[in-house]
């Protein structure tokens, strides 16, 4: 079973930029196809991006795409989420997942194997 770890979170200006980590342990990281997810406030845990197991084919949400960039690098299996032009929207507590395969909305992936998350607050 493998155990994530998020990090990289923090407190940044609309505009801004951060990158999240996740650093998986227990098992090894290509064998998985990986995702960040985020949960606002109130509001349901929600499909951010995903990357499957090589690298080479990832998949944004729309309120995403063109800003965030998910990327892995399998020999430190770590999973990273590279956040540009963030804006108030996206702040939130961001949770990375695994999963043993993707399907064709890969939203709808099995994703499991949550961390603690990591806290993204976006101020004006």
């Amino acid at each position: 079973q493998v155990r994530l770890v998020e990090s990289g979170g923090g407190l940044v200006q609309a505009g801004g930029s951060l990158r999240l980590s996740c650093a998986a342990s227990g098992d090894t990281l290509s064998s998985y196809h990986m995702g960040w997810f985020r949960q606002a406030p109130g509001k349901e845990r929600r499909y951010v991006a995903a990357i499957n197991w090589s690298g080479a084919t990832t998949h944004y949400a729309d309120s995403v795409k063109g800003r965030f960039t998910i990327s892995r690098d399998n020999a430190k299996n770590t999973v990273y989420l590279q956040m540009n032009k963030l804006k108030p929207e996206d702040t939130a507590v961001y949770y990375c997942g695994a999963t043993s395969y993707l399907v064709s909305d890969p939203a709808k992936s099995p994703f499991g194997s949550w961390g603690q998350g990591t806290q993204v607050t976006v101020s004006l």
